[in-house]
């Protein structure tokens, strides 16, 4: 059996040193990141969009099948793609997270591992956030911020005929995918009701 090291060993300051402290800022933008009560970000004089998510274990995902590492990427690319979709470009995120007894400082590490993998990729920092304790389950919460040239900011609402509509990946793709976990996981558990004890 694998060694686990509980959070409440590490309290909530260790535990944020442990996991920010390998950080490097990409963006000029970024003056001041993780360590103090606040980040400070200057734009330059481009304009900033900002946009949240929150994923709540059980309704947007499942630790049974989903790795962790997969879950710190998506926690991340979810929110940026919404900057994009803006038309604009993002260079910050905010990373906040609820955690149960259930989660060890392992998984944190792995939850990491696709955040900052995420991050690197899209040349985005990850600038700050908070953590406390869930009573039920994970809970993911993160803000991304980004920069866009004066007024060059797009809207739903201004779509019009004619426009050209971008998407990446298959379409349908990962809904196909869900099903088909779903499907395994009835299938397990059926199977677990039916074995001996």
């Amino acid at each position: 059996m694998s060694d686990r090291t509980e959070i409440s060993d590490l309290g909530e300051f260790g535990l944020i040193e442990h996991l920010t402290k390998n950080i490097e800022l990409q963006n000029a933008s970024s003056l001041l990141g993780v360590g103090d009560d606040a980040a400070v970000i200057d734009h330059f004089g481009k304009q900033t969009v900002v946009t949240t998510d929150l994923l709540l274990e059980g309704v947007h995902f499942d630790l049974m099948y989903t790795p962790l590492k997969h879950l710190g990427y998506k926690s991340i690319v979810v929110n940026i793609s919404d900057i994009y979709a803006m038309n604009a470009v993002p260079t910050q995120v905010t990373l906040s997270l609820g955690l149960s007894n259930r989660v060890s400082l392992e998984a944190l590490n792995e939850f990491y591992e696709g955040v900052y993998a995420a991050c690197n990729h899209y040349g985005v920092d990850l600038i700050g956030g908070d953590t406390t304790t869930s009573q039920k389950g994970f809970v993911i919460s993160v803000t991304a911020i980004g920069e866009v040239a004066p007024d060059r900011f797009v809207k739903r609402s201004t779509a019009q005929k004619g426009d050209l509509l971008c998407v990446s990946g298959d379409l349908g793709a990962a809904y196909i995918g869900l099903l088909f976990l779903e499907r395994e996981k009835k299938i397990f558990w059926k199977a677990r009701e039916c074995s001996p004890i």
